[in-house]
C-alpha cells in the first residue's frame, strides 16, 4: 500500500493533521505522521508516529533542552535537521511514496528542508501560506510542488477543506503512482548526460546534443539561470547522470561579481564529488547577468554593458575577473574524484564574444585561460585549447566526443565491467 509521510507541527496544527490523516486513509494510503513541533501537542490531539522527541534526538538534540532554551529560531532549525534525517530514513526503508505538509512560514521551512533532501522524482507537496510569493527558498533546485493555502492554516473550514482535500487527492495519487513505479523493474533507458546552456551558447549545446544522441545518450539540458545550475548539480549528486557536459559556466561569474543568476558557491562541484566524467568549457564566462538596465547597481555604471532584452542586461567580465574565474574553475576541477577535462575555445566564449562582437576581449579571455592553466598544474585534468569559437560545430562535437571517451574509459576501469 502506498505510504504518505505527513510532516507537521502538531503543537499548532494538530487538528489539521488529524483531518489530513483521516482523509488519506480513506483514499487508501498508509500514513506516517512526523511531529516537527517543539511544544507539547494539545490534549486530545493526534500523536506523531515519529514524535517530536524522536525527531530532535535524530539530529542530536534534546527536546526538553530546546524547550527550556526559549529560542524559537534555534528550535525550528534543530527540528528541521531532525525531520530531514527522519524523512530520509523513511525513504531508504521504503516507507515513503510521497510526502505532504501543510504549514505557515516556520513549518514550511522545516518541511521544505526535508523535501529538498529527497531525490528528484519522489513526490513532494507543500501547502503553504507562503506559496503566493517568492518560493525559491522552499523549492530550491528540487521538484517540490507548492500549493497556496488561500486561507491561513488555522482549522478546517469550508475553504480550507477544499484546498486540503485537493492536496490529499494529489498526494494519494502521486504516492500510488510512485509505489507502482518503484515496484517494477528499473527503466532501461539510454545513459543520461547533463548539459548546461544559455541563449548565447545554444548553438554549441544543440550541436553537442545531436552528437551525443548519435552516440547513444539522452541529454538533459539545464538553463544556466542559477536554478538550472543548482538542478544540474543536484541530479549529478543524486546519481542520475552518466556524465556532465558543462559548456555554460556563466553562473560562476554571477556568484563572483554579484549578478542575479548565481547558482551558489557549490556550482561545478557535484560531478567531481560523485566521480562523474565531465567536460567543461568557459561558456558565457564573459558576462555577468542583471535585470533591466535600470536595475544594474550604480557601482557598475561605467562598465561595458549590453542590453540583451528589456529584462536582461549583460556586463562584460574584466581581465581581472576572468583571472579569478579561471583560477576558481581550475581549483574546483582539480579536486574532482572522476575524469575531467576542459576545452577552451580560442575564438571566443559566447555569441557576443566573437570577432566584431560587443564583448570581444581576447586579453580578458587569455587571462582566464592562463589562470586556469596554472590552477590545473599537477592535476589529472586535461586542458585542451581549441582553435574555434565556442559555438562552432567543430568545438561542440569535439566536446561531445571527449566526454564519450571519458565515460568509456571510466566504465572500463570499473571492476567487473
Amino acid at each position: 500500500m502506498a505510504t504518505v509521510v505527513l510532516v507537521g507541527t502538531l503543537d499548532t496544527k494538530g487538528a489539521e493533521y488529524a483531518w489530513l490523516s483521516a482523509r488519506l486513509r480513506e483514499a487508501g494510503c498508509e500514513v506516517v505522521l512526523v511531529d516537527a513541533g517543539v511544544l507539547p501537542p494539545p490534549q486530545g490531539g493526534p500523536a506523531g508516529d515519529v514524535d517530536a522527541a524522536a525527531v530532535a534526538r535524530r539530529a542530536g538534540h534534546d527536546l526538553d533542552a530546546l524547550r527550556a532554551a526559549g529560542d524559537r529560531g534555534a528550535a525550528v532549525t534543530a527540528m528541521a535537521e531532525g525531520v530531514e534525517l527522519v524523512v530520509g530514513d523513511l525513504h531508504r526503508e521504503g516507507r515513503l511514496h510521497a510526502v505532504l505538509a501543510v504549514a505557515g512560514s516556520g513549518g514550511s521551512f522545516i518541511a521544505a528542508r526535508a523535501m529538498q533532501a529527497l531525490p528528484v522524482g519522489v513526490p513532494k507537496l507543500l501547502v503553504s501560506t507562503m506559496a503566493s510569493g517568492d518560493v525559491s527558498p522552499y523549492v530550491g533546485s528540487s521538484d517540490i510542488t507548492m500549493m497556496y493555502s488561500v486561507v491561513d492554516v488555522a482549522g478546517i473550514n469550508s475553504v480550507s477543506s477544499l484546498i486540503l482535500g485537493n492536496a490529499v487527492a494529489a498526494a494519494a495519487g502521486m504516492a500510488a503512482h510512485h509505489e507502482r513505479a518503484m515496484s517494477g523493474p528499473p527503466p532501461q533507458g539510454r545513459p543520461l548526460i547533463g548539459a548546461s546552456m544559455f541563449g548565447v551558447t545554444t548553438p554549441a549545446v544543440d550541436a553537442a546534443r545531436r552528437r551525443l544522441d548519435e552516440l547513444g545518450y539522452e541529454v538533459l539540458v539545464f538553463h544556466a539561470t542559477g536554478a538550472g545550475g543548482r538542478a544540474l548539480e543536484k541530479l549529478a549528486a543524486n546519481g542520475f547522470l552518466a556524465g556532465v557536459l558543462d559548456l555554460t559556466t556563466t553562473e560562476l561569474a554571477d556568484e563572483l561579481v554579484g549578478g542575479v543568476l548565481s547558482a551558489g558557491p557549490d556550482r561545478l562541484t557535484a560531478a567531481g564529488a560523485a566521480g562523474l566524467p565531465q567536460v567543461v568549457a568557459p561558456g558565457a564566462l564573459d558576462m555577468v547577468n542583471f535585470g533591466a538596465r535600470e536595475t544594474v547597481p550604480g557601482r557598475f555604471a561605467e562598465r561595458d554593458l549590453l542590453v540583451h532584452n528589456p529584462t536582461v542586461t549583460l556586463m562584460r567580465t574584466t581581465a581581472d575577473e576572468m583571472t579569478e574565474l579561471g583560477a576558481l574553475m581550475g581549483r574546483k576541477l582539480a579536486a574532482a574524484h572522476g575524469p575531467a577535462a576542459v576545452l577552451w575555445p580560442m575564438g571566443g566564449v559566447s555569441a557576443v564574444d566573437a570577432p566584431g562582437g560587443p564583448f570581444q576581449d581576447p586579453e580578458a579571455d587569455t587571462a582566464g585561460l592562463a589562470a586556469l592553466s596554472r590552477a590545473l598544474e599537477g592535476s589529472a585534468v586535461e586542458l585542451r585549447e581549441v582553435d574555434a569559437h565556442l559555438n562552432d560545430p567543430a568545438f561542440a562535437v569535439a566536446a561531445a566526443d571527449l566526454l564519450h571517451r571519458l565515460i568509456g574509459e571510466a566504465d572500463r576501469a570499473r571492476p567487473n565491467t
